[in-house]
């Protein structure tokens, strides 16, 4: 949904032009459970006159149906959708709701509070350039506080605002809000957030929310909207290099073979020399083209495709770089974070799929270095994963990729582990650091695997013979 504009009624293609070229904030709303997540964004969407009628009342009549906020309208209801959440009264899975104001267009994603669920608010930080962090006035800062504040400084996001909800219940007294600033300072020094900002607030009834409030007359910063609409993310990416994974081939006819994908980092322009990873073949950008048109040039996060001048070979899950910026690594073996998402534990040495931008290749964790006990920062040593544990682990895989750390770039750093077996997402992975000894380390194993299977053929041939090779894959 769309602000309030004039210009709708008297010229509908200057607001379209208008709003088009707004910047895009993306952000989380994340905390311990029944802090006021949802609550906050239904109350930023109805004081900017954000909602439609229809759906007011039928907020309203939902809100007499549930009762989850003692007669009064329950604005959570507008992102909390399944019926399992309404009659809870709980967040389980991420909803979005997008909406702009004047300065700038939002897209949000409202992240579940309880444990369990912690996967879930990982998937929806990973995207994400700012995090709010509510905290209960009544309360303070809890272990899933501290959990999620981890989380969103593992994945990247570099601006926090940490929303003290619910002041209302503690008289709006200043005391409680600056111990809980202090608690939360103390924690997240160690988290390496540069941004932090603190507000004072009350998502049920709209103190500081998008209107200073006249009941903290101590605080005289700026109001919850007004710190999503100024603060400044165009430059956060730390990498400047062009990278480029492939996608898709793009062969529509005889004359044209262009290379698809979203540009991760950098830019790139028509005549730019380009190469091509880990092949190392080069060429130069013969066109750039667009959905709607061809461009002269094209930047981080549009989604383009590159004609080459050269017939040269490009496949999906190879990367396109400017040959005379800094490279990638080509690796196979590195360190880095994970966040485990399964239910069956981790098995340090099983193979899962390892899927990097459009690449995936065959892995395993080869060693936990420690798992991080989120509530204290302690490193702590482990030889599994469960459920929502977090740990700096090794990884070895069975082709070179192509990557950059995490810190650096998002879409080039991240990876997921997926169970071959279920097919399902395991792991949520930011790449640290090449290995030192990634070549023989993998080179090794692979020999070893590959000696196993020749023996492992040759014993079921000489007592199986009459075994077919599917019969002997299976086996493997």
């Amino acid at each position: 949904m769309s602000h309030q504009s004039e210009l709708i009624a008297q010229d509908i293609h200057a607001y379209l032009a208008e709003h088009e070229h707004k910047d895009l904030l993306r952000f989380i709303t994340c905390g311990n459970v029944d802090d006021g997540k949802s609550t906050l964004i239904g109350r930023l969407l109805h004081d900017s006159k954000l909602i439609f009628e229809d759906q007011l009342a039928a907020i309203e009549r939902d809100s007499k149906k549930f009762n989850t906020t003692d007669g009064d309208i329950d604005l959570a209801l507008l992102v909390d959708g399944l019926a399992a959440e309404r009659e809870q009264g709980i967040t389980i899975d991420v909803a979005y709701r997008y909406f702009s104001t004047d300065k700038r267009k939002f897209i949000i994603a409202d992240c579940p509070g309880h444990e369990q669920y912690t996967r879930n608010m990982a998937t929806g930080a990973s995207t994400c350039n700012l995090a709010v962090i509510l905290i209960d006035a009544r309360y303070g800062v809890k272990t899933q506080t501290r959990r999620h504040s981890h989380i969103v400084s593992l994945l990247g996001v570099r601006h926090l605002i940490v929303a003290v909800n619910k002041m209302d219940l503690v008289g709006f007294d200043e005391a409680v809000f600056e111990r809980i600033r202090a608690d939360y300072l103390a924690f997240a020094g160690e988290l390496g957030l540069a941004d932090i900002r603190f507000v004072p607030i009350s998502a049920l009834r709209g103190d500081n929310v998008v209107e200073p409030s006249a009941h903290t007359p101590w605080y005289d910063g700026p109001t919850l909207m007004s710190l999503l609409e100024s603060v400044e993310v165009g430059h956060d990416t730390a990498l400047s290099a062009f990278r480029l994974p492939v996608q898709y081939v793009n062969r529509p006819n005889l004359d044209f073979r262009g290379f698809a994908g979203t540009i991760a980092a950098g830019s790139v322009a028509v005549g730019d020399t380009v190469r091509v990873l880990p092949a190392g073949t080069e060429s130069r950008v013969k066109a750039i083209v667009a959905f709607e048109a061809a461009l002269p040039a094209a930047f981080a996060q549009q989604a383009v495709t590159l004609q080459l001048e050269d017939e040269i070979d490009v496949s999906r899950g190879d990367m396109l770089v400017k040959a005379v910026e800094a490279q990638p690594w080509a690796v196979q073996a590195l360190a880095a974070d994970l966040v485990w998402l399964d239910t069956r534990a981790l098995e340090v040495g099983r193979e899962y799929r390892v899927k990097f931008a459009g690449k995936t290749v065959a892995g395993r964790v080869s060693a936990i270095r420690h798992r991080v006990d989120v509530n204290t920062r302690e490193k702590v040593a482990a030889d599994t994963l469960q459920l929502n544990e977090i740990a700096e682990v090794e990884l070895l895989l069975n082709a070179p990729v192509v990557v950059d750390a995490y810190a650096a770039c998002r879409g080039t750093g991240s990876f997921i582990l997926i169970d071959r077996a279920s097919n399902a997402t395991a792991a949520a992975g930011m790449v640290r650091e090449p290995l030192a000894d990634a070549a023989g380390a993998a080179g090794d194993e692979l020999a070893h695997y590959r000696a196993f299977e020749v023996e492992l053929n040759a014993l079921v041939r000489r007592y199986f013979p009459h075994w077919e090779a599917k019969d002997i894959a299976r086996l493997r």
